[in-house]
């Protein structure tokens, strides 16, 4: 059982990891999130070839695109979010009240 949940986090690492290289451009998540996108990505692939009674090896390529799919959704879910000064409005000039 131990050495199932090694593997699975070694295999999760390795696809998130392959994953945050095919989408281009910065993402500034740790590891422990690279993992959780590998597997989630390995789980929903998984899910696809069992449904489609397909082989493995097409499930390690499914798999990273899925994966990949994560990161872009991420990405493009934070994207509206604001960060550092300008969110917490220190950037802008005070407002003159002329009364």
């Amino acid at each position: 059982m131990l050495l199932y949940l090694i593997g699975l986090v070694i295999v999760g690492l390795i696809v998130g990891l392959l994953a945050r290289l095919v989408v281009p451009g910065p993402d500034p998540i740790g590891i422990g999130m690279t993992i959780v996108i590998g597997i989630a990505g390995s789980f929903i692939a998984g899910i696809i070839v069992r449904a489609l009674h397909g082989t493995s090896g097409v499930g390690f390529i499914l798999s990273i695109a899925c994966a990949a799919g994560l990161v872009y959704a991420g990405r493009r879910s934070r994207a509206g979010q604001l960060r550092g000064p300008v969110a917490r409005g220190g950037l802008r000039p005070p407002r003159r009240r002329y009364w």
